[in-house]
């Protein structure tokens, strides 16, 4: 999760995957991926952010990790929050990512839409973004992000559940 100054304020890097990805296409993600062999999650982040959006940022610019959110794929996703201050101009890989947004705190720090589901007895989490949703795991992280950063709440997600299209 990348943080940038922005003249209103605050934003989050906000990334839309690139429609030809295998796996979650067109999906809003944050930057981020697997981790290689003998990396940390804080060296998977930082290295991500490079590769997918062309910002390069040091160990002295993590600012924190959120809890854990394991995905209904498997994935253990550890959330490394980096201060990129004024980034400057970005470079999206195209590879990877169609678009990069910054987007205001503001608009991000809003009550969740929570859906029940039938396969599910946890509620779906999502969020209003861009004029369409965003939905867990993205959804559920950036929720956390928002209640520990800008309301100071000690808010856990991982009973949060994804919508069954994600769980592939």
């Amino acid at each position: 999760m990348c943080v940038t100054e922005e003249p209103g304020g605050p934003a989050l890097l906000v990334t839309r995957r690139a429609a030809r990805l295998r796996a979650h296409a067109g999906q809003w993600a944050l930057p981020g991926g697997r981790l290689d062999p003998g990396e940390t999650p804080v060296q998977a982040a930082l290295r991500e952010l490079t590769e997918e959006v062309g910002l390069e940022r040091g160990p002295d610019d993590v600012v924190g990790l959120l809890d854990d959110y394991v995905t209904r794929s498997g994935y253990v996703m550890t959330p490394v929050v980096v201060w990129a201050g004024n980034a400057g101009e970005l470079r999206p890989a195209e590879a990877e990512v169609a678009a990069v947004y910054r987007v205001s705190l503001t608009d991000l720090d809003v009550d969740p839409v929570l859906v029940t589901i039938p396969e599910s007895e946890a509620p779906v989490i999502r969020l209003p973004l861009l004029g369409g949703w965003v939905h867990a795991p993205t959804a559920a992280v950036v929720y956390q992000f928002c209640q520990v950063a800008c309301r100071g709440l000690h808010t856990r997600v991982a009973h949060l559940e994804q919508p069954v299209f994600a769980w592939r």
